[in-house]
């Protein structure tokens, strides 16, 4: 327990799935976390449930302007940001690239791409001030390889925009004691995972090497070490919890 005892986060679709998970680690180690979503009802639901340690603000990720006023009221609330978990997400159209129209294809980098991009560049002002922080963003194994079936184009793409655009914030931002790092789940028990394959109809267990599929919390465990400071080495790196998807 505090392991992310004085620490002060902010993490983006927060209220249900790998978010809510992400949020209940945190405030259990200590930090105080400012929990985002556009799903007002259920993120505070568990701002309430989690305590003085938590604060929601109903947030559209892809508004650069909002960013600037989460940013501003976590400061406000709690202080500089040490820790920002880009997690918001979407799969979108599951289409085939020659269907998929170019409403569905930036929809979905709005949200999965875009929104990590404004997230970074609106806390990285926060983590200057405070002289060090750890971002996580939050991509898949579909921002590794294509072979799933079920993701789209937008999605595949988007998604391996996550993991170039952390190298290279960590490049930039490394002499400042500022880490970038991704993080590329496989099959997670979330509401977005079965939607994705009830609509495919397809057997996600014949997949996955170890048989089953994630609780969220097994993703939450990683980011935990790469929002602490026991990661104080690594940096610009991607982690894969996929149970050996990609090792076939």
């Amino acid at each position: 327990m505090g392991r992310l005892s004085g620490k002060i986060a902010i993490i983006t679709g927060a209220a249900r799935g790998m978010g809510e998970s992400h949020a209940r680690t945190f405030v259990r180690e200590g930090a105080r976390v400012v929990l985002t979503d556009l799903r007002g009802e259920a993120g505070r639901a568990l701002q309430q449930e989690l305590g003085d340690s938590a604060v929601f603000i109903e947030h559209d990720a892809t508004d650069l302007v909002q960013w600037a006023k989460v940013v501003e009221q976590a400061e406000a609330t709690f202080g500089p940001v040490d820790v920002l978990v880009n997690n918001a997400g979407i799969l979108g159209a599951m289409a085939k690239t020659a269907d998929l129209t170019e409403q569905d294809y930036l929809a979905v980098c709005a949200v999965n791409q875009h929104s990590v991009f404004y997230g970074m560049r609106a806390v990285l002002p926060s983590m200057l001030r405070a002289g060090h922080g750890s971002i996580v963003n939050i991509s898949s194994i579909a921002g590794l390889a294509a072979n799933y079936g079920f993701p789209s184009l937008a999605y595949v793409a988007s998604k391996f925009a996550v993991r170039g655009m952390t190298k290279a914030t960590a490049v930039e931002y490394g002499p400042h004691n500022i880490r970038v790092n991704s993080v590329h789940p496989g099959f997670i028990q979330t509401p977005m995972m079965v939607e994705a394959t009830n609509e495919e109809g397809g057997d996600a267990l014949s997949l996955i090497p170890l048989g089953r599929i994630a609780d969220p919390q097994e993703v939450s465990n990683l980011v935990l070490f790469l929002a602490s400071d026991e990661s104080s080495y690594i940096t610009g790196s991607e982690h894969v919890v996929d149970a050996g998807m990609l090792a076939q």
